[in-house]
């Protein structure tokens, strides 16, 4: 069974390598050089005690309240589009803690193998520098600490084994934090990985197991006919296949809407950047999770990663933002020195995004041979694996596994 896998970033990539390990052969098909999706700019970090949705109660009030400031670690640009208000109703509806602690239950079984998977990608001849010290989340406001404290039971149910980090517990487990940090939660089953490394070795791999990967085509064209999905297009190119799966990331609902009225998916972009720098000594991935910025360390350098910018399809730096970054680790961390402007060279990529944070997994409205796996959000790298593994399990058996039901198309206007 060959499928045509719409899109070369980390989804695509590694749901075309399960694919190609099941038995079925894959095009894959990229707008540009593959890799260069969300997760190439991203924390790298594969994290599924952290994997809740967006939405959650005070989102939205929040959200409000940010948009005054260009600099705040959430921002929406206002617009009076239909699709925009619409999108921003769907993520009033989802701000609320059961549905939030019910999306993050939902990615956790998702993510249940990740962990594993991630070093089997290693032993398969895949390098790519992946670390095993597990992720710190640190917290200066008491409330917001104990908002994810009530996921402790969760998380624990799934063997994350989280440690709570009371006062200078935190400390003694991160000397590097000050004294404004008031706990933490520590996963130490968490891991941390190059995203960029691993999409480069992906491509690799798929190569030596026989697929076709097609760079620089954007697709702009599908033939449908009596409910399957003959063929997909780019300029003059025709890419025919028995299954079509769209994982362009935050392209994708643009993609979707190539296959006739009703069959698109309400995704919209969410921009995240990320700055490296040199090294500075922390033991783990780091969660500032009040300023929402993120701190990998990596061999011989240091990445920092943040913010959420709703807006149009638009990879241009905002400086602004860009410095927001920078500043806030001096908050939390004793002797930061940020980078000087000439010292760094920050990156920007487009996070798919749904109004109610889930991914959106499973079988295209009105196609027989139609799928999408997108809206991963920031937590494209965590689910990844998960994700390759049920669409692949529904792309070439049929098999609509439990784990997908909430993530399914169907749930939209539009999805099947």
């Amino acid at each position: 069974m060959h499928t045509v896998v719409i899109g070369g970033g980390i989804i695509g990539l590694t749901t075309a390598y399960h694919l190609l390990q099941a038995g079925g052969t894959v095009t894959v098909v990229d707008a540009r050089a593959t890799g260069l999706g969300a997760a190439d700019v991203n924390a790298g970090w594969v994290v599924p005690g952290d994997a809740m949705p967006l939405p959650g109660p005070g989102a939205v009030a929040n959200a409000l309240k940010w948009m005054t400031r260009s600099d705040s670690p959430l921002y929406i640009r206002p617009s009076l589009k239909l699709d925009f208000l619409s999108f921003m109703f769907g993520m009033f509806r989802a701000s609320n803690g059961r549905a939030q602690r019910a999306g993050l239950e939902a990615s956790l079984k998702l993510a249940e193998d990740s962990v594993h998977l991630f070093d089997d990608y290693r032993a398969d001849g895949m390098d790519y520098e992946l670390h095993h010290e597990g992720m710190l989340m640190a917290f200066q406001d008491q409330e917001l600490m104990g908002h994810h404290l009530g996921y402790v039971d969760l998380t624990s149910r799934f063997g994350l084994e989280p440690t709570v980090l009371l006062g200078d517990d935190v400390r003694a487990h991160e000397p590097l934090l000050n004294d404004s940090v008031r706990g933490g939660l520590y996963y130490p089953k968490d891991l941390h990985l190059d995203p960029g490394a691993f999409t480069k070795a992906l491509v690799a791999r798929l190569r030596a197991l026989g697929a076709e990967i097609v760079e620089n085509a954007p697709i702009d064209g599908a033939e449908v006919r009596d409910g399957r999905v003959r063929s997909v297009s780019s300029g003059a190119r025709t890419f025919t296949g028995d299954a079509f799966l769209v994982a362009a990331g935050a392209w994708s609902g643009n993609v979707s809407k190539l296959f006739g009225a009703g069959v698109g998916i309400p995704i919209r972009p969410g921009k995240g950047y990320c700055i490296e720098m040199a090294p500075y000594g922390l033991r783990s991935a780091t969660n500032l999770y009040d300023s929402k910025v993120a701190i990998t360390p990596f061999d011989g350098r240091l990445r920092i990663a943040g913010t959420m910018e709703f807006g149009p399809l638009d990879e241009t730096i905002n400086q602004v933002r860009v410095q927001a970054i920078l500043r806030a680790p001096s908050g939390w961390l004793r002797d930061w020195e940020p980078p000087t402007a000439t010292e760094i060279s920050p990156r920007a990529g487009m996070r798919p995004m749904a109004p109610d944070g889930m991914a959106v997994l499973g079988r295209l409205r009105k196609l027989d041979n139609g799928y999408v796996a997108t809206g991963h959000g920031m937590m494209g790298v965590t689910l990844a694996p998960g994700t390759a593994r049920v669409m692949t399990d529904l792309i070439l058996h049929g098999r609509e596994n439990a784990v997908l039901d909430p993530f399914s198309p169907a749930r939209f206007r539009g999805g099947r």
